[in-house]
């Protein structure tokens, strides 16, 4: 008995030793830290951009120009809405974690697919009318076992990456004003980052930085001065605004809220340890009424370079100086040594919405290169020496209106760009979309709802006066453009042309392939020299997020969000709005991939639901007015409901419950009692019952829903 107790304790003993090896062989989830951001495997996408440099850019190259052709669907996971999907999943270990709409956050097997955790934060539904461009959320950050995700109501979270339980949370906006998150955190030093959106419903924005462990608050950077009666904020932004900033103000800016929101690109640059912050639009957009018409109002439209540990100012580059047409610098900005003539130097690339390609030299934010990636009718150029646009004085229609280009849409949105490091070229889903501007002598400020003191699409010298000849001329010069930019000659190398202008992220690859999706629902992988397109995928539902590549057991996979949205989404005529917007999925590929799902059967849209109520002309006159102002903005596009087509629609009181008393807030209509009287939102009511009516007409004759 005791030589079998010896021997099953040795059993015992051998089982617990090899169990304990395995443990300790096991990674445990999201284990990333500096180094691993730094310098990623090629196996993982550890980072929002793929490594610190944000580069977009994988070592990968067994899907390349030779096997594009058998790359097929590995696996596909549906989500739970059909609200936009923006998010650039990050994989680590085999183990993806995506955001979704609504700021919800999954960890799936990254090859497989099989959902490992789902977290819900529950957010405050009534916040979607203040998200100017769809409830989306760009990405989530892990660092050292946690996942972290800012929320559409303005709270950052820390999960636990292993099981998705929840381990802090703050709220790091006032909540009370329009403030939103659609931006991904970035996570450098044990400190994790977030800035916030919502200049053009009149916030000042700022970023904030917590510790990953705790939550606690380290520093918070304001990115424009706030009320100078008020004192400082006691933030480590204090110096800087009082420096360089507040003189470059004029007027009561403060009670519009200045905008500035940093809702995207932040990026850590290890080599120069050193924060870069892409700060946005004025609020309002137009600066005669935010400041006077003067000043370089610092520092919208900027690079701005801060101390990581304190927050502290470093150096700026403002890429628009007096900013008045919502030219954001806040997209994705990348790290690069690059020799332009004169040596190396450790540089910055950007592709803003202004239409230039800046390389700016991240050791003092000097101005490098300025060159023009699409048609710029506000600016000929950049003087070298001071670093400032050479304007078109009409371009800031302070004497009448004008046609400007780029537009607010901006040549370039927050779909990111690819840099191949290799070839130093940047890949640029640009977009070019004039639009004319016009001050607006009747603006009232409304915090909470769009505050751009500007009339856009209206007549401007060179545009027809005719409402359709302007739209067809318009229309005409309209279109997105895929662009193989050489950073270092400053010109273009291939051009793809699009429709729509809508189209999504970029992915390059050793492979030499870029890929790209588009607003239609075409993910393609184009070659990387040449620009010709290889391989297509018909997904069903428009892909604009940025996709990624990696690597499991030895396989390559590529990976994508689908689910069209974004300010197009809601905001902006679709081709086609006879059917519903599908819900999202996550697609994923790899060579001689077998999944399969189930066949796309389009849903009609349910047909127009005009009123029987009588209502006159004034009534009618006055709903259109009530309309373009705070119902348009959301329900141009196919993501919200057709107003023309809802049940609520031919029901004075259920209209009521919806519009006034808020009856679907928890789905993010909020009540607009704030904005508008019961009388006013049956007016609205009014003016979509006589559209509903039109439209009825169109499908009768049609027999079908109409487009």
């Amino acid at each position: 008995m005791k030589r079998i107790a010896r021997t099953l304790g040795g059993g015992f003993a051998l089982v617990a030793a090899l169990a304990t090896t395995a443990a300790m062989r096991a990674p445990i989830a999201g284990q990333v830290d500096g180094a691993r951001l730094a310098r990623p495997s090629a196996d993982d996408w550890p980072g929002y951009g793929g490594s610190y440099a944000e580069t977009r850019f994988s070592p990968l190259a067994q899907i390349n120009t030779g096997t594009i052709g058998k790359l097929s669907l590995a696996w596909a996971v549906d989500l739970d809405t059909h609200r936009g999907q923006e998010a650039t999943p990050i994989v680590v270990d085999g183990v993806m974690y995506i955001s979704t709409a609504w700021s919800k956050v999954m960890a799936l097997d990254a090859a497989t697919g099989r959902i490992l955790w789902k977290y819900d934060p529950h957010v405050i539904g009534g916040k979607a009318v203040h998200a100017c461009c769809d409830v989306v959320n760009r990405g989530v950050a892990v660092w050292k076992g946690r996942v972290f995700v800012g929320t559409i109501d303005g709270r950052l979270i820390a999960l636990d990456a292993a099981s998705g339980k929840q381990l802090w949370s703050v709220v790091t906006v006032d909540q009370s004003k329009p403030y939103t998150i659609t931006g991904a955190p970035r996570v450098f030093k044990d400190k994790v980052v977030i800035g916030n959106s919502g200049a053009e419903l009149g916030v000042r924005g700022y970023v904030t930085a917590y510790d990953t462990a705790s939550g606690k608050q380290v520093w918070r950077f304001y990115t424009v001065p706030g009320n100078p009666a008020d004192g400082p904020d006691h933030a480590a932004s204090d110096e800087a605004l009082a420096r360089l900033a507040l003189p470059t103000w004029h007027g009561e800016w403060w009670k519009y809220g200045g905008g500035g929101t940093a809702w995207d690109s932040i990026v850590y640059d290890p080599e120069l340890d050193q924060l870069l912050i892409g700060v946005g639009n004025g609020s309002p957009w137009n600066q005669v009424l935010r400041s006077d018409g003067k000043g370089d109002n610092l520092f919208l439209s900027s690079i701005v370079a801060v101390d990581p540990d304190t927050g502290r100012y470093k150096w700026h580059y403002q890429e628009t100086p007096g900013e008045t047409w919502d030219f954001t610098a806040t997209q994705q900005m990348t790290l690069a040594t690059l020799d332009l003539g004169d040596g190396p130097r450790k540089v910055v690339i950007h592709a803003p919405k202004n239409g230039f390609v800046f390389v700016v030299d991240r050791t003092n934010g000097k101005l490098l290169s300025a060159k023009p990636y699409v048609r710029t009718l506000w600016a000929s150029g950049y003087d070298m020496t001071t670093g400032r646009p050479i304007e078109n004085p009409a371009a800031r229609f302070v004497n009448g209106p004008a046609l400007v280009e780029p537009s607010g849409i901006g040549a370039h949105a927050w779909m990111p760009m690819s840099y191949d490091p290799n070839a130093k070229v940047v890949y640029i889903p640009a977009m070019e979309v004039p639009m004319t501007y016009a001050r607006d002598p009747n603006y009232v400020q409304r915090l909470g709802r769009w505050n751009t003191a500007t009339i856009l699409g209206g007549p401007a010298p060179g545009v027809p006066d005719d409402p359709a000849a302007r739209r067809a001329a318009i229309a005409s010069m309209t279109r997105g453009t895929l662009i193989a930019w050489d950073v270092v000659q400053g010109k273009p190398l291939w051009k793809v042309e699009h429709g729509f202008p809508w189209n999504g992220g970029t992915l390059a690859t050793a492979g030499g392939l870029v890929f790209q999706g588009d607003y239609a629902g075409q993910f393609a992988a184009y070659r990387a020299s040449d620009g010709a397109k290889l391989w297509t995928y018909e997904a069903h539902r428009g892909i604009m997020a940025g996709a990624v590549t990696y690597r499991v057991r030895g396989e390559q996979y590529v990976a994508v969000l689908a689910g069209y949205g974004g300010s197009m989404g809601v905001a902006a005529p679709y081709p086609d709005r006879s059917h519903l917007v599908p819900n999202g999925q996550v697609l994923v590929f790899k060579i001689g991939g077998r999944a399969k799902v189930p066949a796309y059967v389009p849903t009609p849209q349910p047909p127009a639901n005009p009123a029987k109520d009588s209502f006159t002309p004034a009534q009618v006159a006055e709903g259109a007015k009530w309309y373009g102002t705070f119902c348009s903005i959301c329900h141009g596009g196919p993501i919200n409901p057709d107003l023309r087509r809802v049940g609520e629609l031919s029901d004075r009181e259920a209209w009521k419950a919806v519009v006034i008393d808020g009856a679907l807030e928890p789905n993010g209509m909020a009540s607009f009692r704030d904005y508008l009287t019961p009388e006013q939102a049956e007016t609205i009511r009014a003016y979509v019952s006589s559209q509903a009516a039109a439209l009825k007409a169109e499908e009768d004759r049609a027999g079908k829903p109409a487009k």
